[in-house]
């Protein structure tokens, strides 16, 4: 069996740190590198649920997509709520990785996991890797349908191919727009308006869409928008993330076993929908 070494040095060739984002913190939270690992739990949230997974599963190395540490600490007390999981972890000999931006724009990444849920054709990056000469790599996804679809069959294809959370999905323009070529972007999209328009895109798919930067990309184009949770965007990743080390796995003959975490970490439980009303002019 391989020790968390080997692992790490896998994973590093998967989502090289060095692509991550400056602000970001990626890597190994801790963990021996000496350990042998013979069971691996991925996971979009490293938060207290997910970590007691772990322990159920006997699992010896934790990968998440999400920072446990985003930024400095002084303590990992236990009285802290991120304390308590690194508490968890390594009183049960169990190792937590990130792969966070640097999985985000990695050949496959995130939107490639994201795409692949929603059976889409991919074009290239919505914003090329500059250093990638292929041209492959980069922040989200252009992508084509087989055949073209309304703005709500759309919006109904993402509701059935994506994890069901609580906020599901919302939608912005006119529902019977036909939508051909989309741009979509796991996790939070609004900071990409100017590559989505410059795409040429009849629809962005994303998560954490703001008021303000929906209203005026709204003014600027009939470019239709499609909201879904945070979570939800990035979750197949996890199941793509396992597949790939899987195939590492085999390759090495290291015999890992790996899990996919089904927790539904989105924050949000509960919705309560509104009754539609027509748009009025006042």
């Amino acid at each position: 069996m391989p020790v968390l070494n080997d692992v790490l040095a896998a994973l590093d060739a998967l989502w090289p740190p060095e692509r991550a984002e400056q602000w970001d913190a990626v890597g190994t939270v801790c963990g021996d590198p000496d350990a042998q690992v013979t069971r691996v739990l991925f996971a979009v949230d490293p938060v207290q649920e997910v970590a007691d997974e772990a322990v159920g599963l006997g699992a010896d190395l934790l990968i998440t997509h999400h920072p446990l540490y985003l930024r400095g600490t002084t303590t990992v007390a236990a009285s802290t709520f991120k304390g308590r999981v690194v508490h968890t972890l390594i009183k049960n000999d169990i190792a937590l990785h990130v792969a966070h931006t640097n999985a985000d724009t990695a050949d496959p990444g995130v939107s490639d996991a994201l795409a692949g849920a929603l059976d889409l054709r991919i074009v290239g990056p919505l914003v090329p890797d500059a250093t990638d000469p292929e041209g492959r790599r980069g922040l989200g996804r252009v992508c084509e349908l087989d055949h073209p679809e309304t703005l709500r069959e759309f919006a109904g294809r993402a509701a059935a191919r994506l994890p069901a959370t609580a906020q599901g999905i919302r939608a912005a323009g006119d529902p019977d727009r036909t939508v051909r070529r989309v741009a979509v972007s796991g996790g939070s999209g609004d900071s990409l308006f100017d590559a989505v328009r410059a795409a040429g895109v009849d629809a962005f798919l994303t998560a954490d869409l703001r008021h303000h930067p929906s209203s005026e990309a709204r003014e600027h184009s009939d470019l239709a928008l499609v909201d879904a949770a945070h979570w939800a965007t990035e979750w197949p990743w996890t199941e793509q993330a396992a597949a790939q080390l899987d195939e590492i796995s085999d390759r090495h003959g290291w015999g890992l076993r790996t899990h996919v975490s089904r927790i539904v970490t989105d924050p949000w439980t509960a919705h309560a929908a509104a009754p539609a009303a027509p748009r009025s002019t006042p």
